[in-house]
């Protein structure tokens, strides 16, 4: 473990410092509150053993404020303290300390609190990448290993909250599987997830890093595109759904032959500013109408088409 030590006296921080580098963890020392407060934010030590009366920030105020900054992490805090007082510890304990040693620092209680810490902190770390892992989760379809809806809403929120504070284009386009229906009548589900997972894996491989694919439901894909134009927006469907024509998955009940998508694009450009709700109808309409053109398609929305320049 990373260690910070932050104590005014110069005796002591050589003492703790020992103790720590003894225990096979590494150490860094502050001589006030104050740096030690730099030094937590620059190495974000695991433990923290600090003392109560510094100048600067004070041992109550330091873990205060480390403990206003945790996010998944978790610092382990020890307060050390020449008063020894119940007062003391109590406060301590309200800032937010684990735990606390009396001056003069005994290396052997040190090091037994450090033990207990480095069994707290590798629980904490395990629960992180736990929580991780489960938030990941729910964020992700199961049968194409796309993103889901709700990580599309985050995404979308941010990304219009984003683009409407600063000015800046983004694209939307929902995809859907031609005649699928059919396919699934011909062929059965099985097949047609097995279909589904090759059509999410050939659009998963044509976009950006920066671009989002999402199952936006059944057998519909849903695109975001940051920072691109209509146009732009356009030869990226075009390109996605060459993508999956080149699968040549057999279809007897689409009029092609073969598994085809359409698609229906809108956007969040100059002069068409609207809301993500707005956008997601038109994108679904444009859709529609790409379905009644003929499918195997991208229509553009008529309320951005004249952007399809830009």
């Amino acid at each position: 473990m990373k260690v910070l030590v932050a104590d005014d006296d110069f005796g002591s921080r050589l003492v703790a410092k020992a103790a720590v580098e003894q225990s096979g963890h590494e150490c860094i020392v502050a001589a006030d509150g104050s740096s030690a407060w730099e030094m937590y934010r620059q190495h974000r030590p695991q433990v923290v053993v600090t003392d109560l009366m510094m100048p600067g920030l004070n041992g109550l105020e330091l873990c205060r404020a480390i403990r206003s900054a945790e996010e998944d992490s978790y610092t382990y805090l020890v307060l050390v303290t020449s008063k020894d007082s119940r007062e003391d510890v109590v406060a301590g304990m309200q800032a937010g300390a684990d735990d606390y040693v009396a001056k003069p620092l005994d290396p052997f209680a040190l090091h037994t609190r450090l033990l207990v810490a480095q069994r707290v902190t590798s629980l904490h770390t395990d629960l992180a990448r736990y929580r991780a892992a489960l938030a990941e989760q729910a964020r992700t379809d199961p049968l194409t290993q796309l993103h889901n809806r709700l990580k599309l809403s985050e995404d979308l929120e941010q990304l219009h909250h984003r683009s409407a504070r600063y000015g800046t284009d983004y694209s939307l386009a929902i995809c859907d599987v031609d005649n699928f229906k059919r396919y699934n009548d011909l062929y059965g589900h099985q097949a047609g997830d097995l279909a589904l997972q090759s059509v999410a894996a050939a659009l998963a491989g044509q976009g950006r890093e920066s671009d989002g694919i999402y199952r936006f439901g059944g057998e519909e894909f849903l695109f975001l595109l940051p920072g691109q134009s209509v146009s732009g927006a356009e030869t990226r469907l075009t390109r996605a759904l060459e993508a999956v024509r080149d699968l040549g998955i057999a279809h007897s009940g689409n009029p092609s032959g073969t598994l085809t998508l359409s698609a229906g694009l809108s956007a969040f450009v100059p002069d068409h500013r609207v809301s993500s709700e707005r956008l997601l109808k038109e994108a679904d309409m444009a859709l529609y109408t790409a379905k009644s053109a003929g499918r195997n398609r991208v229509e553009v929305a008529p309320e951005v088409r004249q952007h399809t320049r830009s």
